[in-house]
């Protein structure tokens, strides 16, 4: 099969071809299209039936004709080159490098598909990574290995916040290798230009391997580009034994090419049209995320995706929460209110913040601390709501109390520069800062043994309790 080439091309529809007089073609194969100006492309197999090839092609379908175009099916799947090179380069979405450097040649060729990690052999995540951001790191820690996407908005500064976790973004001690794959899926040439120039700028480039695929891009290579991120990281990872974080935006984007490709192949639809499979697709990507054992390496994910009308219902934030492990959630309400990054830490979770917290991790009082803070700013967001019914001088001394440390805690704790890098002591002293208008006896969440270590020592009830005067 290999090497031989038809002209039997009978149909063109959107993204995909069909040709005929196929007989032992492979899903996931590769395929050369040559047209009859002589340019080529490539294409991959989607189906095949009864002598009949169904070719998804990656670039633009203008040009290409049922007369005189030839297409040769390679007998090989998607794979690419790998290299400690690709390290602090900018390649587009098909894995071509964009910084007029060299192309990546390789002996090392990973299948972009990847293989499943054996669930014996998964390890379980249990170690911090400090993103330096104070919502994340206190209320819905990041640990190695885990898949944690951000649900975000249209408008929403999610750039910002990717960018800022992936400059900041480290294994507590700094001993092992650390680095970073971004893949940016259908964004502009501007949001582009800004995430290498905030790269760039931080020195965060020469441990960064930057996938980029532009609106402006086929949207058939979103179909390959998180692909090309993943298996980027999963070498960096399990044969260089670094500590991979793996950023993908915008995952919306992603689904749109799955919905468009369905349309093309006349599939019956799914939720809101996209495709029935989207589901077992997204687990395809998000469940490379891990951990393995007898490796010293790791791939985090952190997906990031626009949710259609802030709706968290939609199919693509609604699938995406049941492959992962909880959600970053940015508020719109935040955003007006000119708090960035605009996280709603009461509607995030992150589900293995257990696993990665802790004494000897992060420290003590960790867990209780952020129980804390999540129960007084979810009373003081209720006090509010009752303020704008009854008015503040209605609400009771505690309510006001409450109310005072909901403003305090968005303005001080989930408010933070977009340079500004809290390591996590600094995060869970500033949590105290916080609380220190309570009273001991209104600290419900708290051991009392951790109280009297980590309290500040300025507030009344504090002299009061030590006797000072």
């Amino acid at each position: 099969m290999s090497g031989i080439s038809y002209k039997t091309l009978s149909k063109i529809a959107g993204p995909l071809i069909f040709v005929e007089g196929i007989d032992n073609a492979a899903y996931g194969e590769m395929v050369e299209i040559k047209l009859v100006n002589g340019d080529r492309r490539q294409g991959q197999v989607l189906d095949t039936r009864q002598g009949l090839a169904v070719v998804q092609v990656f670039g633009p379908t203008l040009g290409l004709t049922t007369e005189g175009t030839s297409t040769k099916f390679l007998g090989e799947t998607a794979t690419l080159s790998v290299s400690d090179e690709m390290l602090g380069r900018v390649f587009d979405g098909l894995g071509n490098p964009k910084d007029n450097g060299p192309k990546i040649v390789s002996k090392q060729k990973y299948d972009l598909v990847g293989s499943g990690i054996n669930p014996y052999s998964r390890e379980e995540p249990s170690e911090f990574i400090q993103t330096g951001m104070s919502n994340i790191d206190a209320m819905n820690t990041l640990v190695r290995g885990q898949k944690l996407p951000i649900f975000s908005g249209s408008g929403l500064p999610h750039n910002l916040l990717a960018s800022q976790i992936a400059r900041q973004a480290k294994v507590l001690g700094g001993s092992e290798s650390f680095s970073v794959v971004f893949a940016a899926i259908g964004i502009t040439s501007e949001e582009a230009n800004f995430f290498i120039k905030q790269f760039e700028e931080s020195g965060a480039l020469d441990r960064t391997v930057l996938f980029l695929n532009l609106s402006s891009d086929p949207s058939m290579e979103r179909i390959l580009t998180p692909r090309l991120a993943l298996t980027t990281a999963e070498f960096l990872a399990y044969e260089r034994e670094m500590h991979v974080l793996v950023i993908l935006t915008d995952m919306t984007n992603y689904c749109e090419a799955l919905r468009e490709i369905s349309a093309a192949r006349e599939e019956v639809p799914g939720r809101r049209g996209y495709p029935g499979y989207m589901y077992t697709d997204l687990s395809s990507i998000y469940e490379r995320a891990g951990r393995i054992k007898g490796r010293n390496g790791s791939v985090t994910q952190l997906p990031i995706l626009t949710m259609p009308a802030d709706d968290i219902t939609h199919p693509i934030p609604d699938l995406t929460g049941y492959i992962t492990e909880g959600q970053i959630v940015m508020s719109r309400e935040l955003h007006r209110a000119n708090i960035q990054p605009p996280v709603d830490v009461l509607t995030s979770l992150s589900r293995l913040m257990n696993q990665g917290i802790g004494k000897g991790r992060t420290r003590e009082d960790h867990r209780s601390l952020a129980d804390q803070l999540y129960s007084t700013y979810a009373q003081g967001k209720d006090a509010r709501a009752l303020t704008a019914i009854v008015g503040e001088e209605a609400l009771s001394d505690l309510d006001r109390k409450f109310l005072k440390i909901a403003n305090e805690f968005e303005k001080k704790f989930v408010n933070q520069g977009l340079d500004e890098n809290r390591d996590i002591e600094k995060t869970l002293d500033l949590g105290w800062e916080l609380l220190s208008g309570l009273s001991e006896a209104e600290m419900t969440r708290i051991k009392p043994e951790f109280i009297a270590k980590y309290a500040r020592a300025d507030t009344q009830w504090w002299k009061k309790s030590h006797d000072v005067r």
